[in-house]
């Protein structure tokens, strides 16, 4: 299969149709499968919690647009906040497990290419990191 420009648009299609505003492209057959490779097309305003995976690292490549990865501290603190984009020569982050992170579209049409270890957990099950309401 080719990763190209009409994947990445339908994929983004679908992303503005989904009420979470993002969409994923599963290469996995099966979320039990021992390694997750997808594409994730993100639009603004979608919301992808603070979330941490404990025995998982996981990678971003951007592929299109421009994502922001923040990673925080268990008190809620920043570690790092970087935006990615292609074309400003900032391509990818890993971010190692127990490290919690989200993501925010910032251009849209916006696509990352994911990797973590399967099997699939839901955000719920690992854990999500409610900040104070500023």
């Amino acid at each position: 299969m080719v990763i190209d420009t009409e994947l990445l648009d339908r994929v983004s299609e679908q992303a503005k149709e989904s009420p979470r505003l993002r969409m994923n492209y599963n290469f996995h057959q099966s979320l039990d499968e021992k390694c997750h490779r997808f594409l994730n097309a993100v639009e603004l305003g979608t919301d992808v919690p603070i979330h941490q995976h404990p025995t998982k690292d996981e990678t971003f490549v951007i592929l299109r647009g421009k994502v922001r990865v923040t990673t925080y501290r268990d008190d809620g603190s920043i570690i790092e906040d970087v935006v990615l984009c292609a074309e400003e020569g900032r391509y990818g982050v890993n971010i190692p497990k127990g490290v919690w992170h989200t993501i925010e579209a910032m251009e849209p049409d916006s696509v990352i290419f994911e990797c973590k270890e399967g099997p699939f957990v839901p955000h719920e099950l690992d854990g999500i990191l409610e900040l104070p309401k500023q």
